[in-house]
């Protein structure tokens, strides 16, 4: 689909987790799935090999599902293939982020970034997406490089981005802004060197300000939640530091987009990863969670104080501390199983993972029955899509869209 700019183009601009969804970043699984074999996935942050035709088929469904809401669905491989077409710069700046030359030698890193400088815009994004193997090299097997010589055919000398199918993790909103995160796992390290020359290269993004972004302390937007205007909840565990949360909290505090953010700690486990694997929001007043963790999760409060001070509370109950920051009586909650059993599998199967169209309104994986029929006798239309393949990275619905422009709530 193309992506490019119109006249009336909506601004963009994310305040909260449910206002209605006009535009929203995806990325349809591609090559880079097709690199997954059993002896890397586990290091590629897989579950499962995927079956790619099946993701993609069901990725489709997601999109469709969106765009027949009204959502303008913008596919970050034609973003990127567009951005690499309109500069120069952003080419220099994708190469220079794929090709390492601690990893590869300055003989092997040289020849292929001159090699890739001259490829289309297309064939460069596949291969920045993808990755690429030392047999699929350009160069005649005499090259004179070490590196190459001592590496299987098989090896990557450019590694693929398989993570990149959710656009959640490397960049969120928060009001007018983009913050571009520093993902915590050297699996998805790069994905934000795409996303980063995206905002500040491509023509529909030209003017974009960034509200945060961190070299050294890692935060993912996987754990970010904007639970209402000014109110922001980052949950810190197995992806987000506790360095990374109040660097962001004291950033948006600075460009007042924020006046609370609520930390909250969360096991660092696979299964929790993100905070939005065990909480996400529903409508205005209303979160889908997790039960076992329902009365346990806990918040530190920080808020903006006068000039430039901050104050720091708690831990405290988070169902209290987000009600009341958000200026609300109470948070409804929906929990996510009948019983123990069914509430783990359909947690680890991400039904708490929802992505809100509008208030009262969201998409969920079909495979989650119990979650989602609670869902809908509290009153939340839920959208189902298939997720069997595409739930194998372990990531649902919220972690596989990026929003940028919501209306008001």
């Amino acid at each position: 689909m193309g992506t490019k700019a119109a006249p009336t183009a909506r601004p963009f601009s994310v305040t909260s987790e449910v206002g209605a969804l006009r535009t929203v970043l995806l990325h349809r699984p591609g090559d880079e799935l097709r690199r997954l074999t059993p002896r890397n996935n586990d290091q590629l942050l897989f579950d499962a090999i995927p079956w790619v035709e099946r993701a993609q088929q069901e990725h489709d469904a997601f999109a469709g599902v969106l765009r027949g809401r009204g959502v303008e669905v913008l596919l970050l491989a034609d973003v990127l293939t567009e951005t690499l077409q309109a500069s120069g710069a952003a080419r220099i700046q994708g190469i220079s982020g794929a090709v390492d030359a601690r990893r590869l030698g300055h003989v092997l890193a040289d020849e292929l970034a001159a090699h890739l400088r001259g490829v289309p815009a297309p064939e460069l994004a596949q291969i920045l997406m993808s990755g690429m193997t030392f047999d699929e090299l350009p160069f005649g097997p005499d090259a004179t490089s070490l590196v190459r010589r001592m590496h299987h055919g098989h090896d990557f000398v450019i590694d693929p981005l398989p993570n990149l199918l959710f656009t959640r993790d490397s960049s969120f909103w928060v009001g007018p802004r983009v913050a571009i995160t520093s993902l915590a796992l050297p699996a998805r390290a790069r994905e934000t060197s795409l996303t980063d020359l995206i905002y500040a290269f491509h023509p529909r993004f030209l003017g974009v300000r960034r509200a945060y972004e961190s070299h050294q302390a890692p935060i993912e937007g996987g754990d970010v939640l904007l639970l209402a205007p000014g109110v922001v909840a980052v949950g810190v565990g197995e992806r987000t530091t506790a360095a990374g949360a109040e660097a962001l909290a004291r950033s948006l505090f600075e460009d007042d987009l924020a006046h609370t953010v609520l930390v909250v700690p969360i096991e660092q486990t696979r299964a929790t990863m993100h905070l939005d694997t065990v909480c996400t929001m529903v409508d205005v007043d209303a979160v889908v969670m997790y039960p076992a963790i329902q009365d346990e999760l806990c918040a530190f409060t920080i808020r903006k104080e006068e000039g430039h001070g901050v104050s720091i509370s708690g831990p405290d109950p988070f169902l209290r501390v987000a009600a009341e920051a958000m200026g609300i009586g109470k948070l409804r909650v929906v929990d996510t199983g009948l019983d123990g059993v069914t509430a783990e599998r359909e947690q680890w199967d991400d039904g708490n993972n929802t992505l809100a169209l509008a208030p009262g309104v969201v998409v969920a994986y079909e495979r989650n029955e119990n979650t989602n029929a609670r869902l809908e006798d509290a009153g939340i239309e839920v959208l189902r899509i298939p997720g069997s393949e595409l739930g194998s990275g372990r990531g649902g619905p919220r972690c596989l869209s990026c929003p940028l422009s919501r209306d008001e709530v």
